[in-house]
């Protein structure tokens, strides 16, 4: 775990910040909850703020008004105009309180270093996959060679647009090397050498956190992305978009757009869909070979899977943010790959808002059924009760 304890000094790294380097904002983040938060991300936007002339974005950064202990921060170009508009930091606030904030400017020797513990990637070098990852998971999909190669009959193809699950048990970055691992010879993903694996099967299922339109009692699918973009890769966020070809539900087209981000010290990834063609969607969880217990939370908005996993156990999960779950669904069929658990996303202005991700046992993260649906519980409770920032 040393990296990730590399993050923590870096966070709490006190730099003496000259006389002349005054508060530019003062930010308030407040706590209304029973619970202490910590690894959820802040978002200042540029807009929000008025900066005088000469001075930059991207030069501000922040410091606890208390200790004066200068924090992480990332900075991303959301709308990929060349100019950065977001600035992301992750605080520490005990229950039922406030703490404040400094923005302030700092030069570039005085800037504390980081690793970009969440990263991703198009990987054209393994047919065409997207992955990512961050301190505690990893994730990939299917780009477009791959469906080809499935429909030209060509070995080694994959037809999906479900979401496979990597099984990390450490907490550095390890897609790069994996990738260069397998396709140098050197070892392979699909076993364990000490950082985790990829043994989870998706074939044509939802995986984690795929989506389908039911239309009767069918379940129709899109097929690979046919688009990527990386948005950012940094110490507390990745983001990317996918893009689908339009896809039919019993004659009506669907038009799908992801928009993923994973966040530092969080198992699962959201998922913000652009979406037409539909008022609902389904996401949803691989049964594999329905031997695992299904829950389904739809007061709390969230449904999840523990099942056994060769050696070990292995529990994925749905969230549904803000009562937009309409329903749940355990869809069992005999067909190959087909049998899901589903949520029932309701689409507000053409968009729709998910997360999903796992808890694997063997990592030492969630030791069973129990403390995965507590992890569950506490994630939901956060999301639908977000810290409030206020600038000054």
């Amino acid at each position: 775990m040393k990296h990730v304890q590399l993050f923590l000094v870096l966070a709490v790294f006190t730099i003496v910040v000259s006389c002349k380097k005054e508060s530019i904002y003062l930010v308030t983040v407040s706590n209304t909850l029973d619970v202490p938060r910590s690894l959820e991300t802040i978002e200042i936007n540029k807009s929000d703020l008025t900066s005088k002339e000469g001075e930059s974005f991207e030069n501000l950064f922040v410091r606890d008004s208390e200790t004066k202990t200068i924090l992480i921060t990332q900075f991303v170009d959301e709308d990929q105009d060349g100019e950065v508009d977001v600035l992301l930091f992750q605080p520490e606030i005990a229950p039922n309180s406030e703490k404040q904030f400094e923005l302030v400017v700092l030069d570039q020797a005085t800037r504390p270093e980081t690793i970009d513990f969440c990263y991703s990637r198009f990987v054209p070098e393994r047919t065409d996959d997207y992955a990512w990852e961050n301190d505690r998971v990893a994730f990939r999909t299917y780009g477009p060679t791959a469906q080809k190669m499935v429909e030209d009959s060509i070995k080694g193809g994959t037809l999906s647009s479900g979401i496979d699950a990597w099984l990390k048990r450490v907490d550095y970055p390890i897609i790069n090397k994996w990738y260069d691992e397998e396709i140098s010879g050197k070892s392979s993903y699909h076993k364990d050498t000490g950082e985790g694996l990829d043994n989870f099967h998706v074939g044509i299922s939802r995986g984690v956190g795929g989506i389908s339109v039911k239309s009767d009692t069918t379940f129709y699918i899109s097929r690979n992305f046919t688009k990527w973009k990386t948005i950012t890769n940094g110490p507390i966020r990745t983001s990317f978009v996918l893009e689908y070809a339009d896809w039919d539900t019993n004659g009506q087209s669907i038009s799908e757009k992801k928009h993923i981000s994973l966040d530092f010290g969080s198992n699962l990834s959201r998922f913000e869909m652009e979406i037409s063609g539909t008022d609902s969607f389904y996401s949803g969880l691989t049964l594999h070979e329905n031997d695992g217990t299904p829950t389904q939370n739809q007061d709390a908005g969230w449904i999840s899977y523990w099942q056994p996993h060769e050696d070990s156990e292995l529990g994925t999960a749905i969230v549904v943010p803000n009562n937009n779950m309409i329903s749940s669904e355990l869809y069992v069929t005999t067909l190959k790959d087909q049998s899901n658990l589903y949520a029932q996303v309701k689409v507000n202005d053409n968009k729709g808002v998910y997360y999903a991700g796992f808890g694997w046992k063997k990592s030492e993260q969630f030791v069973s059924k129990e403390t995965w649906e507590s992890y569950l519980n506490d994630f939901t409770l956060k999301i639908n009760n977000p810290l409030v920032v206020t600038l000054k």
